[in-house]
C-alpha cells in the first residue's frame, strides 16, 4: 500500500505521499517488491498524479525505471465523499471522479479500482446501499468497456455482500478482501470464501484484533493459514498488497512483517 515505506505524510496513517512519492518505487525495487497500490486521498485530490495533468506520464515514468509497477488503485477519496452520499453535489462529483479515475486506470494499465465502504462510507442501511447501487451503475458500466475491475471494500456479512455483488450483474464488480478487518469484525473466514471468493480480485494483507485497530501481522486475531490455503485453492492470480501495521517512519516495521508472511505466498 502506498506510503508504507515513508515517512507517514502529513502525520496522517495511510495517505498518498504528496511531493515525495517517487522516492517509495526505488524502495521497493530494492526489497523486490513488483507493485504499489496507489492511494487517491480526498485531500488535496487534484495534487495526485492521478488526476493531475501529466499525472499519468509520471507514473509510467518511475514504473519504466524501477520495474515497480501500479496496477491497482485504492480510492480512499470515496470514504470522505461517497459515491451514495445524500448530498446530490457531492455524489455527482464522485461519480465524475469516479469515471476519470477508471480512465486513468486503463492508460496504466491498473486492473482494479479498489472502492471502500467502510467507516463513513458504510452501506448500513438498505436505503443507503439501494442508493450505492444506483449511482454506482453508470461507473461500472464504463470499467466494463474498459476491462478494469471495481473491487468493492465493505463491512457487510458475507452474505449480504454476496447479495450487493450479485445486484450489479457484471464480472467487474468484485471484491477487495481485507483480511484484518474481516477478523476485526469476527467474519468466519470459510463462509465469507464460499459466498463470493472467486470473486476476489485484490487481497489487503493486515492484522487486527477483534473490534480493536491493527497490530503487527501475527499478533492479532486473523487466521492466517486459512485465509492462505482457500486462496491457493482458489488459484488467486491477483496482487497482494502489504496495507500491514506501519509506524511514524515504516521502513523496518514493513520488512519484519514482510519476512514473517513470505512463507504464505511458496504456493503461488
Amino acid at each position: 500500500m502506498q506510503g508504507r515505506l515513508l515517512p507517514k505524510h502529513q502525520g496522517r496513517y495511510q495517505a498518498h505521499p504528496i511531493n515525495y512519492w517517487q522516492q517509495e518505487f526505488e524502495f521497493a525495487q530494492k526489497i523486490k517488491l513488483d507493485c504499489i497500490e496507489f492511494i487517491l486521498d480526498f485531500n488535496d485530490a487534484e495534487k495526485n498524479p492521478l488526476l493531475e495533468k501529466g499525472g499519468v506520464d509520471k507514473i509510467l515514468s518511475v514504473t519504466d525505471k524501477t520495474g515497480v509497477s501500479v496496477k491497482t488503485i485504492c480510492a480512499d477519496y470515496f470514504m470522505e465523499a461517497p459515491l451514495h452520499s445524500e448530498d446530490k453535489a457531492v455524489s455527482e462529483l464522485s461519480q465524475e471522479v469516479m469515471r476519470r479515475l477508471l480512465n486513468i486506470s486503463a492508460a496504466l494499465g491498473v486492473t482494479d479500482v479498489v472502492v471502500p465502504c467502510v467507516d463513513k462510507s458504510s452501506l448500513v442501511s438498505q436505503q443507503i446501499e439501494d442508493r450505492f447501487v444506483k449511482q454506482l451503475t453508470p461507473c461500472v458500466q464504463v470499467a466494463e468497456k474498459q476491462g478494469i475491475n471495481i473491487s468493492l471494500e465493505t463491512d457487510l456479512p458475507p452474505k449480504k455482500f454476496l447479495e450487493l455483488l450479485d445486484r450489479f450483474d457484471s464480472e467487474h464488480v468484485t471484491v477487495n478482501y481485507d483480511i484484518g478487518n474481516s477478523a476485526a469484525l469476527g467474519y468466519d473466514s470459510v463462509e465469507e470464501f464460499e459466498a463470493y471468493g472467486n470473486r476476489i480480485t485484490d487481497v489487503h494483507i493486515k492484522d487486527r484484533e477483534l473490534g480493536g485497530g491493527p497490530v503487527i501481522l501475527g499478533e492479532g486475531v486473523a487466521d492466517f493459514d486459512t485465509v492462505f490455503s482457500q486462496l491457493s485453492e482458489l488459484n488467486y492470480q491477483g496482487p497482494f498488497i502489504m496495507q500491514a501495521f506501519r509506524d511514524d517512519e515504516g521502513v523496518d516495521i514493513f520488512n519484519r512483517q514482510l519476512d514473517w508472511v513470505k512463507p504464505y505466498f511458496d504456493n503461488f
